[in-house]
Order: C-alpha cells, then structure tokens, then sequence
C-alpha cells in the first residue's frame, strides 16, 4: 500500500494560514532549510492538492523565478506527478498534474491501494482535514515556524473525532523551524 504524508507549516499558535489566507511568512530562504527542501523535492513520488493550494503553487513553480530562486526545488515540482482535488476547476495545465473531480476519501483510498511510489499533500488543508478523518494518512510532518499569526485556520479544521498521534522524528533548522514527525497510533 502506498504511503500517504502530509507535509505542513504551521506558526506556533498552530494556524497553516493567517487571517486573510496568506502563508508567505512560512516560506524563509536560507542555505539549510533550502537544502532539506531540495532533498524534499528529490523524490520520486506524487504530489496532492486542493484548488486552492494547487492554484498557487501552479502560479509560480513553472516559472523562471522559481527556477532562480530554488532551482532544485522547482525542477522537482515540475517534474513529479500531481493531483488536484476540484469540483469547480475545469482543467489542470500544470505539467504532470491529473484533475480529480470525485469523492475526495474514495479517490485516496483508491490510489493508495495501487501500485507506485509513495504520495504527499503540500498545503491544502481542508484536504488533510477530511483525509486525517478517514484514517488516510500515515504519517504528518509538521513544520513549526516561529511566528505568532494570532489567527487565522487551524491545520485540521473540522476534524470531528481524536487522531491520536505518535512522534517518530523531530529535527530543528537554524532559521527557528522545527519539523516534528507524527504517525496515528493503529
């Protein structure tokens, strides 16, 4: 069964998006972060979106920008597979990407239990939401900035029941970041 991780930034009051929906103050440039985000990008598996999430990083990846700033990391997003989770959009023109249309848990279920390379949710977190619900995802690596957003929307916003979770890593960043690795308890 393929594994499903979902990778997140959260500020220490644990919002992944301020007030107005904007998560830029997660985004710091330097030499070790990018380097652990390269290594990130590396890999062979595909990536799951939400519209929203999708949208963005579809609006600057494929650009020269990104290609400036972080080359390995954009040439990595280009690259790999991905998949957006929409109802309203009616296309996806990101290379590689695959529009999905149907019920979120059962399109999951699903390509988990295929054959391939393990998956990864960036973002999107009504969609990390609904799928830390339906049991879906094996393990959530958290990445803590240090910034106090005040408010804004939690990680798992509507989750309706306990996931009850155990620490398997953590690993801190010179730019104050900590990624703190979760796995459900069975």
């Amino acid at each position: 069964m393929r594994r499903l991780i979902a990778f997140e930034h959260v500020s220490v009051d644990g919002y992944f998006v301020d007030a107005s929906g904007d998560m830029s103050w997660a985004h710091k440039q330097d030499p070790e972060w990018n380097e652990f985000a390269g290594s990130n990008a590396g890999g062979d598996g595909a990536l799951l979106f939400g519209r929203v999430t999708y949208e963005m990083m579809a609006g600057f990846w494929p650009t020269p920008a990104a290609m400036e700033v972080l080359p390995a990391v954009a040439e990595g997003m280009n690259r790999m597979p991905k998949v957006v989770f929409s109802r309203t959009l009616d296309k996806a023109t990101w290379a590689n990407t695959t529009l999905l249309k149907g019920d979120l848990v059962t399109e999951v279920r699903r390509m988990k239990s295929e054959p391939g390379p393990g998956m990864a949710i960036l973002g999107s977190g009504s969609i990390v939401s609904q799928l830390a619900q339906a049991g879906l995802v094996d393990e959530f690596q958290i990445v803590v900035n240090p910034i106090v957003l005040g408010r804004g929307r939690t990680l798992f916003e509507g989750v309706s029941e306990k996931v009850a979770l155990k620490r398997v890593q953590t690993r801190a960043f010179g730019n104050g970041n900590v990624v703190l690795s979760y796995e459900p308890l069975a």
